[in-house]
């Protein structure tokens, strides 16, 4: 839950060389097989799926190499369950899909709940499954098909405050923060010292190291009981960093797994909190690059932003890039609210920039509708051109050295044009591997040079693109090109 939601409601190996290409554009996008095709032998049943299949544990390359995508279980399908998400795991797979984030599955309390089924984010008990999604059998063979395909994956974890039926609340009142009539409180808004507006949830107290060990325990228990690859940390910020030490260092003696932080380094712990976890957020450059889109700002302030990211994190702590989640679709707007025609230039520029790429369920459907959080939801799954972009876009993050994140990530180089104000280019170079990207953020035309000499290919047909200082370029409104030796 991003703190805008809830302020409304609540080596090991390196892969060979490539010496392919792509250039992406908003007209010349394709696959070698159609998406529907694709779409319809993604859904074949696997076998044996009845079988427990053994994943080798997640590695900094898997990290490095990943996309991430965020599942809305209850959301997804017109059944709203593990079984009926299981089945489309094979297209997640042509995506290049290698960390499935599934949002909170634990029972959702009904005390002072919010609409007919309330909000994920008010967990009831921690070591169950909502019941709306299935039985843990169920979640449990979800878990192994997608370890079938190589895909990890990890739970959204709600640390900072429960449900008001938990069972800890009648039993263990003193695991709650209280006001100074003994009351248990919602939580505070840190700024302000006042209430968020939560009023579904119950604040828990980290002084009390019983709360914590009982959460601890909780969340060793997923781990070791379902074989789950890892957490994404709801409200992150929210918790102190020693409990952090002390359950990672558990979960770890277990399994290797991934970690990813609902926050960044302008939140409470700054660089110090996101160093423990293996991602964090960029949340400064997903309002920017919605703003640039909107034209109130300009291409050369996202460059600036994204520099700016790598000097204060470096280049090892990962950022989460992306256009939508399950805040931003259900309370900000769709993509095509909030991007209108760039979208598919910032989703390119999300699998090519440093970080970890994230898709939410139904971007690859052009998802054209704010999703009901608090109650069941659907919508159409036909694919189209987003679909065709993300294939290609992911397996340009599984297979490019240039594209890796983190420590053994590809360098990011700026490339100065005469057009700054509408035009970023930029290269990633790393093993031997190069890769330019060109994107016109605006949304006029744009002629400008740039002095940059070299011989590159475009991907889709292996054709030759010759870059030279002396040459003029133009390029159409949100155009983009993705180019490599």
């Amino acid at each position: 839950m991003s703190l805008n939601k809830k302020l409304t409601t609540k080596n090991e190996s390196s892969l060979p060389m490539k010496r392919i290409i792509f250039l992406g554009s908003l007209y010349l996008l394709g696959v070698l097989i159609s998406c529907q095709n694709a779409t319809d032998e993604a859904r074949q049943p696997v076998e044996n799926e009845t079988e427990k299949t053994t994943l080798a544990p997640i590695t900094e390359y898997d990290i490095a190499s990943a996309v991430l995508y965020e599942a809305n279980i209850r959301q997804y399908s017109n059944e709203g369950t593990f079984s009926a998400f299981a089945e489309d795991l094979p297209i997640l797979k042509k995506m290049g899909v290698k960390i499935l984030w599934l949002m909170p599955i634990n029972p959702i309390s009904t005390t002072k709940s919010k609409g007919p089924l309330g909000s994920y984010y008010a967990v009831s008990d921690y070591t169950k499954v909502n019941p709306e999604f299935g039985t843990l059998a169920d979640f449990k063979n979800l878990v192994d098909r997608a370890h079938s395909l190589g895909i990890y994956v990890i739970l959204d974890w709600v640390p900072g405050h429960t449900g008001w039926d938990h069972v800890w609340i009648k039993e263990h009142s003193d695991y709650y923060l209280k006001n100074r009539n003994g009351e248990i409180i919602d939580p505070i808004d840190f700024r302000t010292g006042k209430s968020f507006g939560w009023t579904d949830v119950a604040d828990l107290n980290y002084n009390n190291m019983e709360m914590q060990q009982a959460m601890r325990e909780a969340m060793l228990y997923w781990v070791k009981e379902t074989d789950i690859d890892g957490f994404r940390i709801d409200q992150a910020y929210a918790v102190p960093q020693d409990f952090y030490d002390t359950t990672f260092e558990a979960i770890r003696m277990i399994k290797p797994v991934f970690l990813l932080a609902e926050t960044d380094i302008y939140h409470p712990g700054g660089l110090e909190l996101i160093q423990k976890f293996d991602a964090s957020y960029d949340w400064p450059g997903h309002h920017l690059s919605k703003e640039v889109a909107q034209g109130v700002r300009s291409a050369v302030t996202f460059s600036n932003h994204i520099e700016t990211t790598i000097r204060r994190y470096g280049m090892e702590n990962r950022v989460v890039n992306f256009v939508a989640n399950h805040d931003e679709n259900s309370w900000n707007g769709t993509i095509k609210e909030s991007y209108g025609e760039a979208g598919h230039v910032f989703m390119a520029l999300n699998f090519t920039l440093p970080g970890i790429p994230l898709i939410y369920s139904g971007q690859e459907y052009d998802l054209n509708k704010r999703l009901l959080f608090f109650e069941k939801d659907s919508f159409a799954k036909v694919p189209g051109e987003t679909m065709k972009l993300l294939q290609q876009l992911g397996a340009l993050k599984n297979h490019h050295p240039a594209l890796l994140s983190g420590k053994q990530g590809g360098s990011y180089q700026r490339i100065p044009t005469s057009k700054e104000q509408q035009v970023l280019a930029f290269e990633r170079v790393n093993q031997g591997d190069s890769l330019v990207v060109i994107a016109n953020l605006s949304s006029s035309y744009a002629q400008f040079t740039m002095p940059y000499d070299t011989h590159l290919k475009r991907y889709q047909d292996f054709k030759p693109k010759h870059l030279s200082s002396t040459y003029q370029y133009d390029m159409k409104p949100w155009e983009f090109w993705i180019l490599t030796n």
